[in-house]
C-alpha cells in the first residue's frame, strides 16, 4: 500500500507543473489601464488564474508586485492574445484578457494589490 501511495504522489507531483503552466500566460499592455483603483503601466505582465467558470481568481504580476481580481473564465478560441478595455472617466479600464483558449472577464470592483 505504501508503494502505491508513493507512486501516486510521484505522478501527481510530476503532472502539477503542467497544469500550472496552462493557467499562466504573459500579457503585453500597449498603454496604461485601470483595474479597480489600480493603474497598471504599459509593459509585460504575467497573468495567472485559479478556478473555473464564474469563480476565478486572476493575478496580474510585474516586478514582484501583484494585483488579484475576481473574474469569470470563458472557454473560447482566439487567433491571438489581446485585451478589451472600456473608456471610463478619462481612463481605459481593463475588462477582458483574451488568450488562445480562454477569456478572463474581470470583475474589477474588488481588486486587491499586494
Amino acid at each position: 500500500m505504501n508503494r502505491f501511495l508513493g507512486y501516486a504522489l510521484m505522478v501527481v507531483l510530476s503532472v502539477a507543473p503542467a497544469f500550472a503552466a496552462r493557467n499562466s500566460q504573459s500579457l503585453s499592455l500597449a498603454s496604461p489601464v485601470k483595474v479597480g483603483a489600480t493603474e497598471l503601466p504599459a509593459g509585460d505582465f504575467k497573468v495567472t488564474w485559479i478556478g473555473t467558470g464564474d469563480s476565478v481568481q486572476v493575478t496580474i504580476a510585474k516586478n514582484g508586485k501583484t494585483l488579484t481580481v475576481p473574474a469569470k473564465l470563458v472557454a473560447e478560441k482566439h487567433s491571438h492574445k489581446g485585451y478589451i478595455v472600456s473608456r471610463e472617466g478619462g481612463a481605459d479600464r481593463l475588462q477582458t484578457i483574451q488568450f488562445s483558449e480562454v477569456s478572463l472577464q474581470l470583475e474589477d470592483a474588488t481588486a486587491s494589490v499586494r
